[in-house]
């Protein structure tokens, strides 16, 4: 069975796929002080609870915040006995290799989305990944990532205004039922929420143009079913597309006797 683990900068996912489907999907805490022994007993102690019977064989790491990945190797290592593939890394390889300036390195997070995309929704396609940040990944007609939008995330924007202001209070993300608020929670509801959707459609429009192509919008992310009230901004919304990419990329590297 293979183990991909998707770390961002907030929350790590681990996902367990049989090899004909996704057993399970848990979520935690991102922490780079969580040592090995630590992810074990956690994931051990789920994977019990859920009556799962779950041998791991394969392992592959795809991490927006580097100083985890140690103690994720060493997870992998230590209890499964396998040497995880950790996407962004030279040794491993991608069915189609991304087109951006020389010299970059593109998010381990955006080739996965990447990857998910073209396999089930085809080319010239926008990934809008509602993270930490808020992503816009293009992917080409062949597959390839060509580049994309990077944004503050709606929480990162949320926690930033109530800090630098401190007779803001702090709020939850939700589709106020009125654009104009009439009290400062629903002022900075409404300036957030609308914010978001004047971003997404501004921007998807932009992309829409510069490629002179009709291109397909796909959401992904925890906020992406928040977003898709009845405004047409999405074709659909694929809630785990970075670990099915994840999947894909292990799967290519084994075909290629890379693992």
């Amino acid at each position: 069975m293979l183990l991909c683990i998707d770390t961002g900068n907030t929350n790590t996912v681990f996902s367990v796929w049989d090899g004909s489907r996704f057993l399970a999907h848990w979520r935690i805490s991102t922490d780079h002080r969580r040592t090995a022994d630590e992810y074990h007993v956690w994931l051990s102690t789920l994977i019990a609870g859920g009556g799962f019977d779950v041998r791991i064989t394969h392992c592959i790491i795809s991490a927006t915040a580097p100083r985890v990945v140690f103690n994720l190797r060493v997870l992998c290592n230590r209890y499964f006995d396998t040497r995880p593939l950790v996407v962004g890394k030279p040794d491993c390889l991608l069915p189609v290799a991304p087109r951006v300036d020389q010299g970059v390195a593109v998010g381990p997070d955006r080739l996965a989305n990447a990857a998910g995309a073209f396999d089930r929704h085809g080319g010239d396609v926008i990934v809008v990944d509602f993270g930490t940040a808020t992503n816009l990944d293009v992917v080409d007609r062949d597959g390839a990532y060509v580049g994309g939008v990077i944004s503050p995330g709606v929480n990162l924007s949320l926690e930033a205004l109530h800090m630098a202001a401190a007779a803001l209070p702090h709020v939850d993300v939700t589709m106020p039922e009125r654009v104009i608020g009439t009290n400062t929670v629903a002022c900075i509801q409404s300036g957030i929420y609308w914010g978001y959707i004047g971003l997404i459609e501004g921007i998807v429009k932009r992309i829409r143009a510069e490629r002179d192509r009709p291109m397909k919008v796909v959401a992904t992310g925890g906020l992406a079913p928040l977003f898709d009230q009845g405004f047409e901004l999405f074709d659909s919304i694929d809630e785990d597309l970075t670990v099915h990419g994840l999947r894909l990329i292990h799967d290519y590297n084994k075909e290629a006797g890379n693992v």
